[in-house]
C-alpha cells in the first residue's frame, strides 16, 4: 500500500494491528464545557456574521439577508445539517471514483465497502433532514453551501492514499455526530430533535468504523463531545 503523504492522512496498519494509545477523554466535564460554550460561540458567531455581511456589496448584502430570512431560527441548524450530509455524499463519491482509478493505491474492501453503505445512508440521512425543511414551507438544499467545501475538495483532491481518505471521511463524521447532538438541546421542534437524536448515533459508528480501518481503538470516548460541532456560521446562504 501507498504510504500516506507528508502532512497527509495516516498509514492504514496490517490485519491485525491495533492501536490504541491515541484514546482521547474529554469524558463528562469536557462534554458539559462543549455545551456550556455553545451559547457564546453563536453569540461570537452572529457577532461576525453582522462584520462580514458590511464588507459585501448592497447586491451580495440582500442575497445572504434573502437566505437568512429563507432559514430562519432554528431552521439554520436544519439547513446547516443538510449542507453537511451533502458534503459527506460528494466527498464519498469522490473517493470511491478515485479508488476505483487506482490514484489511492491499494484500498483494502472494508474501505470501499464502508464508502458505498456510508454514502447511500448520508443520501438518506440528507432526505430526512430536507424534509424537515419542506415540512417547515422551506426550499430544500441541494447542493453543498458551506464555507470550507473548497478546503475539503482539495484535501480529497491531494489524497494519494487510502488512508487519507479514510481520515477525511472520519474528520466529517465525527463532525456530523457532534453537530447533531448539539442539535438535539439547541433546538426546540420536536421533529427536528428526533431527527437529530436518530442520526448522531449513526454518523458515531461510522466514525468507530473508520477508526477500526485506520488501526485506532473505535471508541476513545467514555462521552460523545461537542468541540468539534459545526456552527451555522459555516453557512454560506
Amino acid at each position: 500500500m501507498n504510504a500516506a503523504p507528508e502532512g497527509g492522512g495516516r498509514e492504514l496498519p496490517q490485519a491485525g494491528s491495533a492501536d490504541e494509545t491515541g484514546a482521547r477523554g474529554p469524558g463528562r466535564r469536557g462534554f458539559l464545557r462543549g455545551a456550556g460554550g455553545a451559547g457564546a460561540t453563536l453569540l461570537l458567531a452572529a457577532c461576525s456574521g453582522e462584520k462580514d455581511l458590511s464588507s459585501r456589496s448592497p447586491v451580495d448584502q440582500a442575497s445572504v439577508i434573502a437566505h437568512r430570512v429563507a432559514y430562519p431560527g432554528d431552521l439554520r441548524t436544519v439547513a446547516l445539517a443538510v449542507a453537511l450530509e451533502n458534503q459527506a455524499v460528494g466527498v464519498y463519491t469522490s473517493a470511491l471514483d478515485a479508488a476505483r482509478a487506482g490514484r489511492l493505491g491499494t484500498v483494502p474492501r472494508a474501505l470501499t465497502s464502508f464508502l458505498t453503505r456510508a454514502k447511500a445512508q448520508h443520501t438518506e440521512h440528507a432526505r430526512a433532514w430536507n424534509t424537515v425543511l419542506t415540512r417547515a414551507g422551506k426550499p430544500a438544499l441541494t447542493d453543498v453551501p458551506l464555507s470550507d467545501q473548497k478546503e475539503i475538495t482539495a484535501t480529497l483532491a491531494r489524497a494519494t492514499s487510502a488512508a487519507d481518505a479514510a481520515t477525511l471521511a472520519l474528520q466529517l463524521e465525527e463532525q456530523a455526530a457532534q453537530t447533531y447532538l448539539m442539535t438535539t438541546y439547541s433546538v426546540h421542534s420536536t421533529s427536528e430533535i428526533e431527527t437529530a437524536a436518530t442520526i448522531a448515533p449513526v454518523e458515531a459508528m461510522h466514525a468507530s468504523v473508520l477508526r477500526f480501518i485506520l488501526g485506532e481503538y473505535p471508541v476513545p470516548d467514555a462521552f460523545l463531545p461537542v468541540d468539534r460541532a459545526a456552527r451555522t456560521s459555516l453557512l454560506t446562504v
